[in-house]
């Protein structure tokens, strides 16, 4: 038994308007979530990418290429049934925001944050009227609770399928600022992984790239570079925030 795997058996899958959404059937049949709930989603575009993933399956069904699926999954099964939580829990990253904590040597890597972290702390004073303040070590030392209940209020107001893709956009880049950014695409999406990445990269230049490292750090990558397209199909209400 622990060799079964589940295979194809429908030939289309097809976008069908569903009630408060749309949803993919596979020859006629709607596809439900893990928790057997119907896969209801917000946009006919994310419907769309779902059904191209199950249509592009051949043989043995491999969930690791059907990410959009894993994402409305999650959103329905989890997100939605905790949402406060799971909001509370990504909020949290703005109280201990990977961009605040700074190094103080060696100078290179000093000025190199700053350079690079400086004005996306600028960005969130602007665009989100946050002003976090930076420290140097490694010691959580709280943000103002004022900001910090700001930017959670702005995190619950996602929706679950806006909430399942910025957990990923904020988890993966230790950073509740950089997170908002992604999802509001004030910059390209590979120069904000790389900010989140910004000491690993000096490190890697210092004393050599590790493989093994640098292989996790792709994968990860194209993890954060779905959830920023997850977010997108979702039509994510952040810009009218």
């Amino acid at each position: 038994m622990s060799d079964w795997k589940a295979k194809r058996f429908w030939k289309d899958a097809q976008v069908v308007e569903a009630d408060r959404g749309y949803t993919v059937e596979l020859d006629g049949r709607p596809i439900k979530t893990p928790a057997k709930q119907l896969l209801v989603l917000p946009t006919a575009k994310m419907a769309e990418a779902i059904a191209a993933e199950w249509q592009a399956q051949d043989g043995v069904i491999n969930p690791q290429t059907m990410p959009c699926t894993k994402t409305a999954n999650a959103a329905i099964d989890k997100v939605a049934v905790q949402h406060a939580e799971v909001a509370d829990m990504l909020a949290a990253y703005g109280d201990c925001d990977l961009l605040c904590y700074r190094a103080d040597s060696p100078q290179e890597l000093v000025d190199r944050q700053a350079a690079v972290w400086d004005p996306m702390l600028d960005w969130a004073d602007q665009m989100l009227g946050v002003r976090l303040q930076t420290r140097v070590g490694i010691m959580h030392v709280p943000q103002d609770p004022d900001v910090v209940a700001d930017l959670t209020r702005r995190t619950h107001a996602l929706d679950p399928f806006e909430l399942a893709a910025f957990h990923d956009l904020v988890s993966l880049s230790g950073s509740l600022i950089l997170g908002f950014a992604a999802a509001m695409s004030a910059r390209d999406m590979d120069s904000l992984w790389d900010m989140s990445r910004l000491d690993e990269i000096w490190q890697a230049e210092l004393w050599g790239k590790d493989d093994d490292a640098e292989a996790l750090a792709a994968v990860k990558k194209d993890s954060f570079l779905h959830a920023k397209w997850a977010f997108d199909l979702s039509n994510g209400r952040l810009l009218q925030m």
